[in-house]
């Protein structure tokens, strides 16, 4: 396609008004610059090139392979099972489900060869909630369409209680407290979120559960479950999450796959008799050493 910039669409970046026009995303567009099929005024440029009325832009995006969700034997461990759901510990490192960048490895992809087929939407069969990455941890996933409905129903209804364990810079004052700050994608890069006016409503709890020389470990319940929420809340707070590439720094000395986050208590009422299930898992042994550095 070829546009030439009307003054309305001055001073847009190229990359992200390609992103507009095609409705493709920007890592796509960006692959798509990157092999010269974007050009202004006939030469290739970087993503950031700023627009100015009266240049012409080409561009030629292709679509975005599509992504399926395949049964693969990869290992998962399994607290609990019964007709209805399966409660698992996630490993640091594991994605929950296939996206672009990861298509292959993911604890969807373990659940498809586990269980046969899940029910909902293909890439996110059976998911009640997710972790991040690099955050370890329990899930709950519904084997039926009626468990699925429900269960969803009840972390709506804030009927599934969550607490997770974190390893922080610096100790918190007051020693507990909430953490309340609506949640949106960073502006300035959407790889990232950050707490904005018109974001969505995040509400995290915190407790002291433990005093280092420079460092802490909290307990947290979750009231929401925004994308990234307890991080980015944790390092607005000013106390980010130890060895969050992200939202504070990695630091070498810790084995950690990336954030010192462990989703350690769920409990929730089984979605057909009602009876309350509680689970607990302890943190792996990454976490286990890196908070053993920090309490020396």
């Amino acid at each position: 396609m070829r546009l030439v910039i009307e003054a309305e669409r001055s001073g847009t970046r190229t990359d992200v008004l390609v992103a507009r026009l095609t409705g493709a995303s920007r890592s796509l567009v960006a692959a798509a610059i990157g092999r010269g099929a974007v050009t202004v005024n006939g030469e290739t440029v970087k993503p950031s090139r700023v627009l100015e009325a009266g240049d012409t832009l080409d561009f030629e995006v292709a679509a975005a392979a599509k992504i399926v969700a395949l049964p693969e034997p990869v290992d998962m461990a399994i607290l609990y099972e019964d007709d209805d759901l399966l409660v698992v510990d996630k490993p640091a490192g594991m994605v929950t489900h296939p996206a672009h960048g990861t298509t292959g490895g993911t604890l969807l992809n373990a659940l498809l060869a586990h269980a046969g087929s899940l029910p909902g939407e293909p890439l996110r069969a059976g998911l009640v909630h997710r972790l991040d990455r690099d955050t370890s941890g329990l899930l709950v996933v519904a084997k039926t369409a009626q468990s699925l409905a429900t269960l969803r129903a009840a972390m709506l209804a804030r009927t599934i209680r969550r607490q997770y364990l974190g390893l922080v810079h610096g100790i918190p004052s007051p020693s507990e407290g909430t953490l309340n700050g609506p949640i949106g994608r960073d502006p300035q890069n959407r790889l990232r979120y950050t707490i904005l006016a018109d974001g969505r409503a995040a509400v995290t709890h915190y407790a002291l559960r433990e005093a280092y020389p420079r460092h802490a470990e909290l307990l947290f319940q979750l009231e929401t479950g925004r994308t990234h929420q307890i991080r980015v809340h944790l390092a607005a707070f000013g106390h980010p999450i130890v060895n969050d590439p992200v939202y504070g720094r990695p630091e070498s000395r810790f084995a950690l796959a990336g954030q010192a986050l462990h989703a350690w208590r769920l409990t929730f009422p089984h979605p057909r008799t009602q009876a309350e299930l509680s689970f607990e898992a302890d943190p792996p042994a990454e976490y286990l050493g890196a908070r053993e550095l920090l309490r020396g």
